[in-house]
């Protein structure tokens, strides 16, 4: 199992020195992966229930800066050299797919084959109505499934054509294809709806849990896999990745199986449980606030969970 660490890509943080440090630093720590979250606008009010808080409220403040996913991944292209630079998760509803599909391939090749695409259907009411997408948003499930297989047969066919519900075009050219053999995609969500996607179209699932035991996501991965062999794909062509929180304490504590806190001894122990159900990555989410105490954590916590 590999780890990656989000970037703050939101926040005083969020700025050219701050991403490009951040960055840096976990490629210096071996991390595999740095995760950057999308997000357009920030309504004010936002009245839409927000799964992956305790409290069911968004956390990140509207007054903040919030940088574009995509450009600070290609930002990120040139200031890394090994590390793989993924966003969790596109929200590809907002977005016309031709051209996200278009900066995602861009971003691959500038990286040299480095980029992840997780993709999501998104889930707040109010930034599809600020967007001025409103009549999207009950939409959402069956768009974001017909984008998924517009995006493999753009990245796929030299003379693509496809004729779906929301998409309409014939012998198109779509230049550049990936760097290597593919860009992999990745499956955000944890709805039904989210998993059958990821069986039928993606490279893996990957949700993002803030209270889960091990063996409770691997019960919800073989919805996954069942999806995947009713849709005449191999099972285990499908990799079962996530998405944790995580907090680094200074003593040991009591340790909760739904929650990934403690000292990096114990954070070690507790993501071995995940890699004993089949979990390949996990991409870390360290919560605190202030960005130096996360580089701090990270420093901390990488010793403890990195093959020698």
């Amino acid at each position: 199992m590999d780890y990656g660490v989000f970037l703050p890509v939101s926040g005083s943080a969020a700025t050219r020195d701050g991403l490009r440090h951040a960055a840096q630093t976990a490629e210096r720590l071996r991390f595999s992966t740095v995760w950057a979250a999308d997000r357009i606008v920030i309504p004010w009010q936002i009245d839409t229930a927000y799964a992956y808080s305790w409290s069911g409220t968004f956390i990140v403040p509207p007054e903040k800066p919030f940088l574009d996913t995509m450009t600070a991944l290609a930002f990120l292209a040139g200031a890394t050299d090994r590390i793989g630079l993924g966003i969790s998760v596109l929200v590809t509803t907002y977005r016309n797919t031709l051209h996200w599909a278009k900066v995602a391939a861009t971003i691959d090749r500038l990286s040299e084959g480095r980029f992840i695409c997780g993709v999501g259907i998104g889930w707040m009411r109010e930034e599809f109505e600020a967007l001025g997408l409103g009549e999207r948003f009950e939409q959402r499930a069956a768009l974001g499934e017909e984008q998924m297989a517009v995006a493999h047969n753009l990245f796929s066919e030299s003379h693509a054509s496809f004729h779906g519900a929301f998409h309409d075009y014939d012998d198109i050219a779509f230049e550049p294809k990936a760097h290597g053999a593919r860009i992999p995609i990745w499956c955000g969500g944890e709805s039904r709806g989210a998993q059958r996607r990821a069986g039928r179209q993606a490279d893996a699932w990957f949700p993002y849990f803030t209270e889960i035991t091990p063996q409770g996501l691997r019960e919800r991965f073989e919805y996954v896999r069942e999806t995947a062999a009713a849709a005449g794909r191999d099972p285990d062509s499908v990799r079962l990745n996530c998405c944790l929180p995580v907090e680094v304490t200074d003593a040991p504590i009591e340790q909760d199986p739904q929650r990934l806190r403690g000292t990096p001894q114990q954070i070690a122990h507790a993501l071995a449980a995940f890699e004993a159900v089949g979990v390949e990555h996990v991409a870390l989410q360290f919560l605190v606030g202030r960005f130096p105490e996360r580089l701090a954590q990270m420093e901390r916590l990488a010793p403890a969970i990195m093959p020698t």
